[in-house]
């Protein structure tokens, strides 16, 4: 009920803001049942909620970076998997964002000030620095200064990629020192229940994550980065109890992914994925495949990405694995970082000499961490962490960390997109019948509304970021 009466809450707000009738008017049309101020909290459980739907759902994991990644494949209506979009495919990240998400958070700043709650203000900062990241991870160029100021911007200009990666280290740094563990308390927070220590963890983790984004471009910054991290103190996420991730709940409220597994069946693991588990003898392999409906050989069998129709649904769907059943459960968790990321990312660092850390032991713990965030035995934790396969190389960090961060994001479609492009491994092969000529997709195309209704900023941004297309390298994929 909570979270029905949130947009409710809002949209009365921003109707309350935005109309200029007279008072008596006003007054006739207020609902007496209603509150005519948007509350802090219902504004946070809401754009938590509707980005981690966005994030999680069908339209950018489930028909795009999961297929990019060959997490996933397609065994029915297979043009995603072959690089086939309409102009409308990739609007739902830009519109829910904008409309949605960067909206509420950026009232919660303002109600967070105006109340004197410093934590409300941090934790939104945080939030929004999360929804930016994806939007730029993903078009590259996006509005950022004049986002979500409809008031004084109706069409806003975009920013180049490098100045929103800086604006939201700025953000992040800002972030920390608002968050402060005995200031006043917050409400409606359904990532950390209300724990502000645990959201200063993730302020400096998002940093991290963002700092390794621009290590290739401005490898200085980066280790600055890392630098005023470690005098802050807070630490990063440091187990997989503290996990950043959004906890679904029974239908209507189960996870995008248990609600479109009710009523469809488009979908399978990608052979990629499994082959490389296989290889491994990867013990995560019962978890993020489902077995086969029918015997087969292999109990666990994927599907090529990119197959026509007909070849993909002659494979059969009683054949072939779909995803796991942790993934499509409908309680299953939403994940925006977990503590394996956080321990690559650190290894990466350290790697790079960003630190003075031991980039090998990081590594181990992380595909630890990894292991053990689906439950893997202590003894099969050992006897993979001891093979030849998954042995840290030092003399070529990108292809173990690489190889083993794809392998432990799998689901975070956009995460494991955004990391595949930066580190260059695992070295994928285009889709089977791609139309991308060999190649590939390197970012989202942005949302054909943007050329009608924005048209002269949209010219702008690719007259310098290069042609609107699914090939064309954003800013922070340098190689």
């Amino acid at each position: 009920m909570k979270l029905k009466q949130i947009y409710t809450l809002f949209a009365g707000s921003l109707l309350l803001t935005a109309t200029a009738c007279k008072k008596d008017l006003v007054e006739i049309n207020q609902n007496p049942n209603a509150s005519q101020n948007a509350s802090p909290d219902y504004l946070l459980t809401a754009a938590t909620k509707n980005t981690a739907d966005t994030y999680w759902g069908t339209a950018n994991n489930m028909d795009a970076s999961l297929l990019f990644v060959q997490h996933w494949a397609k065994i029915q209506y297979t043009d995603p998997d072959r690089y086939i979009y309409a102009n409308t495919a990739f609007q739902e990240l830009w519109t829910t964002a904008y409309s949605k998400s960067i909206v509420n958070l950026n009232q919660i700043i303002k109600l967070g000030d105006a109340q004197g709650n410093t934590n409300y203000k941090g934790v939104a900062l945080v939030l929004r620095s999360w929804v930016f990241t994806l939007l730029t991870d993903n078009y590259g160029d996006v509005p950022y200064k004049q986002a979500a100021n409809i008031d004084q911007y109706l069409t806003p200009a975009y920013d180049a990629q490098k100045d929103v990666y800086y604006a939201l280290l700025d953000d992040l740094k800002a972030a920390q020192s608002a968050l402060n563990t005995s200031g006043k308390g917050i409400s409606g927070d359904v990532i950390y229940s209300n724990n502000i220590s645990l959201w200063k963890k993730f302020a400096n983790s998002l940093r991290l994550r963002i700092a390794l984004r621009i290590a290739d471009r401005d490898p200085d910054k980066a280790k600055q980065v890392l630098a005023d991290i470690q005098a802050e103190g807070s630490g990063y996420i440091s187990s997989n109890s503290e996990i950043a991730q959004f906890v679904y709940l029974d239908s209507p409220n189960q996870n995008p992914i248990s609600n479109l597994f009710d009523t469809r069946d488009d979908y399978r693991i990608s052979k990629t994925i499994v082959d490389k588990l296989f290889a491994l003898n990867d013990p995560r392999l019962p978890i993020y495949a489902a077995k086969t409906q029918d015997a087969t050989a292999q109990t666990y069998v994927g599907i090529p990405n990119g197959l026509l129709v007909g070849d993909a649904s002659n494979l059969g769907f009683t054949k072939t694995s779909k995803p796991g059943t942790y993934f499509t459960a409908p309680h299953a968790p939403a994940v925006i970082m977990s503590y394996a990321e956080v321990l690559f990312d650190r290894a990466e660092a350290a790697a790079r000499g960003f630190t003075n850390e031991s980039a090998a032991d990081l590594y181990t713990q992380a595909v630890q961490a990894s292991l053990k965030q689906y439950g893997i035995a202590d003894a099969a934790v050992v006897t993979y962490l001891a093979s030849a396969g998954v042995k840290y190389d030092q003399t070529n960090y990108k292809k173990s960390i690489g190889e083993q961060k794809w392998i432990a994001l799998f689901g975070q479609g956009l995460e494991a997109f955004a990391e595949w492009r930066r580190l260059d491994y695992p070295q994928l092969q285009p889709a089977v019948a791609g139309t991308l000529n060999g190649k590939i997709p390197v970012r989202f195309i942005y949302p054909g509304t943007e050329q009608s209704l924005n048209g002269a900023n949209y010219n702008a941004a690719v007259s310098r970021q290069g042609p609107d297309l699914l090939t064309t390298k954003l800013w922070f994929d340098a190689n």
